[in-house]
């Protein structure tokens, strides 16, 4: 426990990545040092502190408004988003060619955690995923396109979900229709975070629509990027029917969008939206779980500064005592603590091995890939119960709105629905991940693990560990024989 409250989590996140398998060999390639790392990480746990602290707090209660129309954001979030955009946050990951700062995601994902302890809700408003969407798709696109994401100008949303087609995307009844050597969208889309805001000039939507039948299902779908507004300004048939009113994320619009003959350009190839749309899901997956770990290290945080100030019981004839030396409090600490570093120590894994996929490594591709899905629920359901945790750390203190954890743990609700629920990864994960892939990714997986176990120099945690991965290799063998079955890995 002291360790832990003396050590901050910059420092922590250092020595993860330094720890990491594969981190020396993408620090190398990017030309990174120790110490350049530590600056980056430095200067966004400051940015964090002093900038979005306060912003996130005022948003919460200040909120946001639709004003004839168009949405209007808290105080100070147009001056934040300009700035962040100047100072190359929002592309840290991005080509240099395009504006970016050409970082690895390790390093974007390591930053991102202390913005999203500050301001989760602002953090939304980030169109890196749009960018990298675009990038990969659509050459001209990206040119006019991602230089002015990079740098905040503009911004894009990830726009999937209808009234009658959620998790179920095969429904989507949004329509592209050919037009000349472009497309017209007609539709409504729902769910839709910061789908209008006043932050930046124009708003891209990566949409998926239908070019095919309704009964094509998810075949029929394509994705289009479709602009709030036509290069001169004028609107593009896109418009917001209304924003919801919800239990967190205040600072977040959640906006109803209508698209009524809209130019749209196509993404990609007609009739593979879905599949395209997967790398800007993939992406924004990646984030819930960042935004996990920024809310459960803030809330860490705050109930281990509270617990040493608060003072408690005791001899009742001597000062009453921190309420950090009561040993139920600790426990609670302790817990708290151990999940936030067990999430830390995930996303930098899995966010080195898709650095090192992206450099063309094929293994840590497939094992990025079995992890994705584990990664945003355990972000998810760690941050919403680390939150909790908090709130009864700091007791009925914790239940008033005078410290934010009860804000932490109402916009922590959110990162088990949104981008897939806890039940949709779970189906991700056991039929495209444990079942799709023939066993790949658990191969990857101990390949990785069974090494180190068996060089831990602490036999009994190792032993432990190894019942574990034993007893889900033969729970993953037994689901493969009651399906088509794989080969078992040989590891």
């Amino acid at each position: 426990m002291t360790a832990m409250i003396e050590i901050s989590e910059t420092e922590r996140t250092r020595a993860l990545l330094n720890a990491t398998p594969g981190w020396s060999g993408v620090a190398e390639a990017h030309g990174l040092d120790d110490e350049t790392v530590g600056a980056i990480l430095d200067e966004a746990a400051r940015f964090a502190r002093e900038r979005l602290r306060p912003l996130g707090r005022k948003a919460d209660a200040e909120g946001c408004r639709l004003v004839s129309g168009r949405v209007v954001t808290p105080d100070g979030y147009s001056e934040t988003y300009a700035q962040m955009g100047r100072d190359g946050w929002f592309a840290m990951d991005l080509p240099e060619a395009l504006g970016g700062q050409g970082l690895p995601i390790a390093i974007h994902s390591a930053a991102s955690s202390f913005f999203e302890a500050e301001a989760m809700a602002f953090m939304m408003s980030a169109a890196r995923p749009g960018a990298h969407l675009i990038n990969s798709l659509d050459k001209a696109a990206a040119a006019e396109w991602v230089p002015r994401l990079a740098t905040g100008e503009w911004s894009t949303t990830i726009c999937i979900s209808e009234p009658d087609a959620g998790s179920d995307v095969g429904r989507i009844r949004t329509k592209a229709t050919a037009e000349g050597d472009g497309w017209r969208i007609d539709g409504t889309k729902c769910w839709i975070s910061f789908g209008d805001h006043d932050m930046c000039d124009r708003i891209g939507h990566c949409m998926l629509a239908r070019t095919g039948r309704p009964e094509d299902g998810t075949r029929g779908l394509s994705l289009f990027l479709v602009p709030d507004r036509n290069k001169d300004g004028t609107r593009n048939g896109v418009s917001v029917s209304r924003i919801e009113e919800k239990m967190g994320i205040h600072g977040s619009p959640t906006c109803v969008m209508a698209f009524e003959g809209a130019r749209g350009i196509l993404l990609g190839e007609e009739g593979r939206g879905i599949q395209q749309m997967f790398k800007m899901i993939e992406l924004m997956r990646l984030q819930t779980a960042c935004q996990g770990l920024g809310v459960a290290q803030r809330a860490t945080a705050i109930a281990i500064e509270y617990a040493q100030e608060r003072r408690q019981g005791g001899r009742p004839d001597a000062p009453a005592v921190p309420i950090i030396e009561h040993a139920d409090v600790r426990r609670q600490i302790t817990v708290m603590a151990a999940a936030t570093e067990v999430l830390r120590a995930v996303i930098v894994e899995l966010s080195v091995l898709l650095d090192q996929a992206k450099a063309g490594d094929g293994t840590a591709g497939t094992l990025a890939a079995f992890l994705l899905p584990l990664a945003k629920n355990f972000g998810g359901e760690t941050a919403f119960t680390v939150a909790n945790g908090a709130i009864q750390v700091l007791g009925g203190a914790g239940y008033t709105r005078e410290w934010p954890v009860e804000q932490l743990c109402r916009d922590a609700r959110v990162i088990t629905i949104y981008e897939g629920t806890t039940g949709i990864q779970a189906q991700d994960f056991l039929h495209r991940r444990l079942l799709g892939d023939r066993g790949a990714g658990l191969a990857a997986l101990l390949g990785r693990a069974r090494p180190e176990l068996e060089n831990c120099s602490d036999k009994k945690a190792a032993a432990a560990a190894s019942s574990l991965i034993d007893r889900f290799v033969a729970l993953s063998e037994n689901l493969a024989g009651q399906s088509d079955g794989y080969a078992s890995p040989d590891v």
